[in-house]
């Protein structure tokens, strides 16, 4: 019975990496580092600093100064 579950469990695991590709699982794993209720409305964002597809990397600050910064995350597709 466990092992018959065991089993299924892995088939399921394998099935979603081989979905999503193991470079974006390995992703959701190493580099999700969220914390829940830091932020609160008014707050201001947080310094980030992202790698451009150039191999640079940018910090949010740097590129918007003091001006209104809204991000939209969707898809379109």
């Amino acid at each position: 019975m466990f092992l018959a579950l065991g089993a299924l469990v892995l088939a399921v695991g394998g099935w979603f990496v081989w979905q999503i590709g193991p470079r974006n699982v390995w992703g959701i794993l190493w580099y999700d580092t969220r914390r829940e209720g830091d932020l609160r409305v008014g707050d201001a964002a947080p310094d980030l600093e992202l790698l451009a597809l150039d191999g640079q990397t940018l910090r949010l600050h740097e590129r918007i100064g003091e001006q209104p910064l809204v991000l939209v995350f969707g898809s379109f597709t």
